[in-house]
């Protein structure tokens, strides 16, 4: 079997966006005269380490400037370029705004913006204004506004941004939109989804690196506790939707003859941080942090409905003792697939009344990605699906096409955050999604998700 530097190097035609990207693209993919990319990386904290250690593997990818305000992780990813005899790029970081340098560059085509969120759409924008092809890390905004900047920016531009979810390129969830494009599960209904996931000792960190590390965060913590941590404290909203609703998105055509209509939303009470706290041994009642109150509550469910009359349940659940769950479920007139119990129910086929193990199903429709290039994919990060969507970006932004999950994409996605807040403040209230496309999803075509013959 060939190493995934050499499958990249000896190919110029797979990105994971084959398989959800437009048809004509494929005609490009035949063009074996590709130019390398040029990239910049802007934040290299954990994620956008992730994204370089698979970059580094790339042959057709020069990474020719690198961005962050914390010089250890500068030292940190320099140290990977140099073992991997990659060319040594230039560095900024000096203050907060010094990645507008890097986008000055004539040397750099493209660039992954891997920052705490609050960053995300400025940098965008500006990357877009700079003409460079943007991979944004999720969410892609916070407010509305900010939904439109990004839409906005890409049409007076010209300039392509793509939301790199991971979760899209899972395996189980490329074997059910296998089974969703091939009818298996007839005309759907209804989608279930959310991001669940005991997120406590991430949001609270003071150093020490195992379970349960300690009760900071702001200035007194480390890594996403520095930032991720005063979103629970300021915000009642879903912050983190798109793990969960940008899979359920794909399969429901949203953007392309379908989009999102209407949310309403509901909070729990919030306790789970303050229990963390004060039952924690740094911690305890008396500790400061215990005296805080958090304002996003510790469940959050939303609910939306579809242009074509599908529901899809969105849980935000990350500060409470549990095991990790994206909780799907995909429903429709013959059946239904859940995650949890790893089980699927087909009317004619299933025993009457009882589930099936799942995981013959999800053989039977392994998406051709993954039977193809699966072994590649390998030690990429988040049981291989970081491989494919840093394949989809790298693929599409060499070419300089619209990418798989674009800005439309990212900016309905992303609502949900605003939306949920604006609905949880006003009892549950129903919101309307901004029409992002003006229009356009009424006549956009879904993308060629089965294509692999290059």
């Amino acid at each position: 079997m060939s190493t995934r530097r050499s499958f990249i190097k000896n190919s110029t035609m797979f990105g994971t966006g084959i398989a959800v990207i437009p048809t004509t693209t494929m005609e490009l993919i035949n063009d074996q005269k590709q130019p390398r990319l040029n990239l910049g990386l802007i934040g290299i904290g954990q994620r956008g380490a992730g994204h370089l250690k698979n970059i580094l593997l790339r042959d057709d990818v020069n990474i020719t400037a690198i961005c962050d305000i914390n010089p250890s992780r500068i030292n940190l990813a320099l140290e990977s370029i140099s073992k991997s005899s990659k060319l040594i790029p230039k560095t900024f970081g000096s203050n907060d705004y010094d990645y507008r340098n890097l986008l000055e560059l004539k040397e750099v085509d493209a660039v992954i913006i891997s920052t705490p969120w609050l960053w995300h759409t400025i940098m965008a924008k500006d990357a877009m204004i700079a003409k460079k092809y943007v991979g944004i890390e999720v969410s892609a905004a916070n407010t509305i506004e900010e939904c439109w900047d990004l839409v906005n920016t890409h049409e007076q531009t010209g300039t392509h941004l793509m939301i790199l979810e991971n979760v899209a390129y899972r395996r189980d969830v490329l074997s059910i939109l296998n089974m969703v494009k091939q009818d298996i599960f007839g005309e759907l209904i209804h989608f279930r989804c959310g991001y669940q996931h005991d997120l406590r000792d991430v949001k609270f960190n003071d150093g020490i690196q195992h379970k349960g590390g300690g009760v900071e965060f702001g200035k007194n913590g480390i890594s996403e506790a520095k930032w991720r941590t005063q979103h629970s404290l300021l915000r009642n909203a879903d912050i983190y939707p798109t793990h969960g609703l940008g899979p359920i998105a794909i399969m429901a055509d949203i953007n392309r003859g379908n989009r999102l209509m209407t949310l309403t939303s509901n909070a729990s009470k919030a306790r789970g941080l303050h229990n963390y706290i004060i039952n924690h041994p740094k911690g305890g009642q008396l500790h400061p942090n215990a005296k805080l109150k958090w304002k996003l509550g510790d469940v959050i469910t939303s609910t939306i409905e579809t242009a074509k009359g599908e529901t899809i349940i969105v849980t935000h659940d990350c500060n409470l003792p549990r095991p990790y769950s994206l909780g799907f479920r995909v429903q429709g007139v013959n059946g239904l697939w859940e995650v949890d119990g790893n089980r699927i129910y087909i009317e004619g086929d299933s025993e009457h009344h009882k589930w099936d193990d799942a995981n013959k199903w999800l053989e039977q429709y392994d998406h051709p990605l993954w039977k193809k290039y699966g072994g590649q994919a390998i030690g990429a990060g988040h049981g291989g699906m970081d491989f494919f969507v840093i394949d989809a970006f790298v693929e599409s932004a060499k070419r300089d096409i619209a990418p798989p999950m674009d800005v439309y994409d990212a900016a309905a996605w992303s609502a949900v955050t605003p939306l949920s807040e604006a609905s949880i403040e006003n009892n549950g209230e129903p919101q309307y999604f901004p029409d992002f496309t003006r229009g356009t999803w009424i006549k956009r075509q879904p993308y060629n998700w089965m294509k692999t013959d290059y």
